[in-house]
């Protein structure tokens, strides 16, 4: 595969399917940095198990059509507050940040305080794997448990309903 597809997905992409050795991959929003991708992580921010202390990851990028075109094996860098790296990425991750409460300094300010973790996924070219080599099944699974799933009650009805 050329590192051009590669290249075009990372800058395309606003989500992007990451995991951690053989874990669950997670649907995350990164931000493209050059030829890397953005993540932040954490308290407050998007779930991603085992990320911030990962060394390698592996990442899915979607194609314009919504599907899978490229995988590849991304080095996990993890930044640090107040490093030059953080003083500069970290201010341009806040202003992507959709539905961010607050400036982008007082977010910076926050993930810095709460513990976050800001990581750089860099795929590796040599690793990708492009849409033909990617597997045909699907990868689809059942939901997982969670704490936000409710179970639903029957509709409140005010009058009794005549059957028919």
């Amino acid at each position: 595969m050329s590192s051009g597809v590669l290249e075009e997905a990372i800058k395309k992409a606003a989500i992007a399917w990451i995991s951690v050795a053989d874990g669950p991959a997670y649907a995350l929003w990164c931000m493209p940095v050059e030829t890397s991708l953005m993540v932040v992580s954490g308290p407050g921010e998007q779930f991603a198990a085992g990320l911030a202390e990962a060394q390698r990851a592996t990442v899915r990028l979607r194609g314009d059509h919504g599907g899978l075109i490229v995988l590849a094996e991304a080095t996990v860098t993890r930044l640090v507050p107040g490093s030059d790296e953080w003083n500069e990425i970290a201010p341009q991750v806040a202003a992507k940040r959709l539905n961010a409460s607050g400036s982008a300094d007082e977010v910076v300010a926050r993930w810095a305080a709460d513990g976050c973790a800001l990581v750089r996924l860099t795929p590796a070219a040599e690793t990708a794997v492009g849409s033909a080599g990617v597997p045909a099944e699907s990868h689809a699974g059942p939901p997982r448990e969670t704490p936000a799933r409710v179970e639903t009650r029957r509709p409140f009805r005010l009058h009794r309903v005549r059957k028919r």
